[in-house]
C-alpha cells in the first residue's frame, strides 16, 4: 500500500478509536491499517485509545500487533512554542495509569507494556507516579503487582 492511503488509514483509524464504534475499528484493521501508523499529530491509535480508556478498541489494537507502549509525539508547536497537545507526549500506559482506567492499564501489561517507563521519552512521571498523584489506588496496587517501582523522575 503506498504511503498516502496508509496516512488516511492512520489517521481515520486514531479517530475511530477516539469517536467510533469496536466494528468501525475493527473494519479499518482488516482493510490494513497499521496498529502503530501515526496520525498527522504523531498520535498512535494505540495512544488515543489508552488516554479515553476505551479497553475493547486497546485490546483488539493489541492483537493486531499494536506495541503496548504506543505514544505520541508532543505535537506541533503553537503559540509560545508550547506543543498544541494540552497532554503532552508520553505513551499508552502512562495516559491510561494517569486516567485511572485500571482495565486499559491490565490490558497493556498483559501484552508486555512497561509499567515503568516514563512519560517523554522516559524522563518524565511515570504510570505509578501518575496513578498515585491523581489518586487511583486500584491502578496503583495493578502497576505495584506488574513490577512498577517507586522511582524519582523529573517534574
Amino acid at each position: 500500500m503506498n504511503r498516502r492511503p496508509q496516512k488516511k488509514l492512520a489517521r481515520k483509524l486514531v479517530e475511530a478509536v477516539m469517536f467510533g464504534e469496536v466494528g468501525e475499528v475493527d473494519a479499518l484493521l482488516r482493510a490494513g491499517a497499521d496498529p502503530d501508523g501515526r496520525d498527522a499529530d504523531g498520535t498512535a491509535p494505540l495512544y488515543a485509545a489508552s488516554v479515553h480508556g476505551a479497553t475493547d478498541k486497546v485490546r483488539r489494537l493489541l492483537a493486531a500487533g499494536a506495541s503496548p507502549d504506543a505514544g505520541a509525539s508532543p505535537g506541533r508547536r503553537g503559540l509560545a512554542g508550547r506543543p498544541e497537545r494540552p497532554w503532552g507526549s508520553g505513551h499508552a500506559p502512562v495516559r491510561a495509569a494517569c486516567w485511572g482506567h485500571v482495565d486499559t492499564v491490565r490490558a497493556l501489561l498483559e501484552h508486555g507494556a512497561d509499567p515503568n517507563l516514563g512519560e517523554d521519552h522516559g524522563t518524565g512521571w511515570s504510570p505509578l507516579r501518575w496513578a498515585r498523584t491523581r489518586p487511583h489506588p486500584e491502578t496503583v496496587g495493578t502497576l505495584l503487582a506488574a513490577g512498577a517501582r517507586e522511582h524519582r523522575t523529573a517534574g
